[in-house]
């Protein structure tokens, strides 16, 4: 029993004498490796300042910046090792974990394809930061593009991070990408008003307001002849192309040309439907009704006048009623309707 106690302290004992020895080593390591850490945040900061003010190359400092950084960490990282441990090579780091290249590949797999993707993004640059973006569902400024994912501020203050793989290969829509942009609107007049007149009233409403853009000039044209209007489609441009710019000209252009159409007695109709009633129908609609047809024939056709004689007025439904009734009259036997 005291034998066994007696190895277990020289064991303990032996570990922390090690540990001691190694301890100025381990502090030194840790220095070592700080000051990396901190001469790669400065080199990053370096890089950024250096093209921040060059609009093209402000994507590329980004990806100089985080690779420089990366990669000094990196190497302040098996510095510290190697002061730690004497023998330590950069190779022995995989040994040790017990992983090789085929596996570190399938582990990191979508960290790997996320980061290739941000580093292509920023590189090839289909949109910077601060470009209003619309991509699936989301729509918002984008506010950072890190080597995982892309962030991007909603219009209603919400924070949505999208991974770099997916924009890179899906289809994004950049709003800003542009200095100028084109918006558009359809407007219903009614089928009794003058057309030119009315694309004549919108234009004079779309030159009076400020943000619309004279060069391109807005234009209006005929798009389509619906149920119960004539529509018309008006196109503006705007500068700058951003969302706020966006629904300020809309609500500016829209109020004038609602204002001006009104004032010259354009119609702007509601969507109407007509209704038909009529009692005439073809022989496949009953025996009862077959009956009544060559009566009613002569005077009404599906609703409408037969060309001979005077425009019957339209029946109440209850004399509709009356005339089923005396039309089934003779088949009771009993005078029962």
């Amino acid at each position: 029993m005291n034998s066994g106690i007696s190895t277990a302290w020289d064991k303990v004992q032996s570990m922390s004498d090690g540990f001691m020895a190694l301890l100025p080593n381990i502090v030194l390591a840790v220095i070592v490796f700080l000051i990396f850490l901190f001469v790669a945040s400065r080199i990053k900061a370096i890089v950024k300042r250096l093209t921040r003010n060059h609009r093209y190359a402000r994507n590329l400092g980004l990806v100089l910046g985080r690779l420089a950084q990366g990669l000094t960490i990196l190497i302040g990282l098996f510095i510290a090792l190697s002061i730690v441990i004497p023998t330590f090579r950069a190779g022995d780091l995989v040994q040790l974990l017990g992983i090789s290249g085929v596996a570190i590949g399938f582990a990191f797999r979508d960290i790997l394809q996320n980061f290739l993707a941000g580093i292509l993004i920023l590189l090839t640059e289909p949109f910077r930061i601060d470009d209003q973006i619309v991509f699936k569902n989301f729509e918002g400024t984008v506010e950072n593009i890190q080597t995982r994912a892309t962030t991007i501020k909603t219009y209603d203050g919400r924070r949505i991070v999208i991974p770099n793989s997916e924009l890179f290969t899906n289809s994004v829509t950049v709003n800003t990408a542009f200095d100028n942009r084109r918006l558009e609107y359809d407007i219903g007049i009614g089928y009794g008003d003058d057309i030119d007149l009315a694309k004549q009233l919108m234009l004079e409403a779309i030159d009076s307001v400020n943000e619309v853009l004279k060069d391109p000039a807005p234009d209006a044209l005929v798009m389509e002849l619906a149920e119960s209007t004539v529509n018309i489609r008006v196109r503006w441009w705007i500068h700058p192309p951003r969302r706020a710019d966006d629904l300020a000209s809309r609500d500016k252009v829209l109020s004038a040309i609602k204002k001006k159409l009104v004032a010259n007695g354009i119609d702007l109709p509601y969507p109407t439907q007509q209704i038909l009633f009529h009692d005439q129908t073809e022989e496949t609609d009953g025996d009862v009704w077959r009956q009544a047809a060559p009566r009613l024939r002569s005077r009404q056709r599906e609703g409408w006048p037969s060309g001979k004689g005077e425009v019957p007025k339209p029946r109440r439904i209850s004399d509709s009623l009356r005339l089923l009734a005396q039309v089934r009259s003779p088949q009771d036997g009993n005078g029962k309707t």
